[in-house]
Parts: C-alpha cells; sequence; structure tokens
C-alpha cells in the first residue's frame, strides 16, 4: 500500500509549523486561527500523522504543555532553544513563548488574535 500524501490542509499546517522560529511554539488552535479552517484537532491530526518531517515540539496544548506522550523530548528541545518555561519547567510560558505569526502566514484578513 502506497503511503498517504497530505492533503493541501495537511500541507498548509506543516507550511506554518515549519516557520515557527527556534525558542516559539504555537497552540494546535493558534494554527487552526491563523488558516482560517480546522480547529486545534484537525492540526493535532495533521501532526500526529505528518507532523515528523517539521518541529513538531513547537506546537502545543493551549495550556503550554507539549503533546501527550512526547513531554520529555518536546521540553528537552525546547529548553535547548531556550523556550520560556514557567518555574517549574512543566510547560511552556505561552505568554512569552507565543510565536505572533507574521500576516503573511494568515490565509484570512484579520490574523491571530493575540
Amino acid at each position: 500500500m502506497e503511503p498517504r500524501l497530505p492533503s493541501p490542509y495537511a500541507e498548509r499546517v506543516l507550511d506554518v509549523v515549519e516557520q515557527i522560529p527556534p525558542g516559539r511554539v504555537l497552540a494546535y488552535g493558534d494554527i487552526a486561527e491563523l488558516l482560517g479552517e480546522g480547529g486545534p484537532r484537525q492540526v493535532g491530526h495533521v501532526m500526529a500523522v505528518w507532523g515528523s518531517a517539521v518541529p513538531w515540539w513547537r506546537v502545543v496544548r493551549a495550556s503550554g504543555h507539549p503533546a501527550q506522550g512526547y513531554e520529555r523530548e518536546a521540553l528537552q528541545r525546547l529548553r535547548s532553544e531556550r523556550a520560556p518555561l514557567v518555574a517549574d519547567g512543566s510547560r511552556l510560558d505561552m505568554g512569552l513563548a507565543r510565536w505572533d505569526a507574521p500576516e503573511s502566514l494568515s490565509h484570512r484578513s484579520g490574523g491571530m488574535a493575540g
């Protein structure tokens, strides 16, 4: 059986993830909002199926926690990138770590909300 190719939506998600700079993150919902379609679960599905080819550790839950089951590796990678973590080191400080993606990435006129 041939491997499934990413859908156009999945390709757009992966394109955004590839552009997140080291030490910065986006939540699953941030990516969906930026693209103007889908939601956190759809972005999560894309990341689960095709995310290994992109810096997957830079996509986290809205709480700042990395993807379930990958917390240790993601936090290790994020620490090495000097991403801002909360005091106990268990998750990202989303107020400081969230990437303010450029308007050029937005597929909606309004871009991302703060």
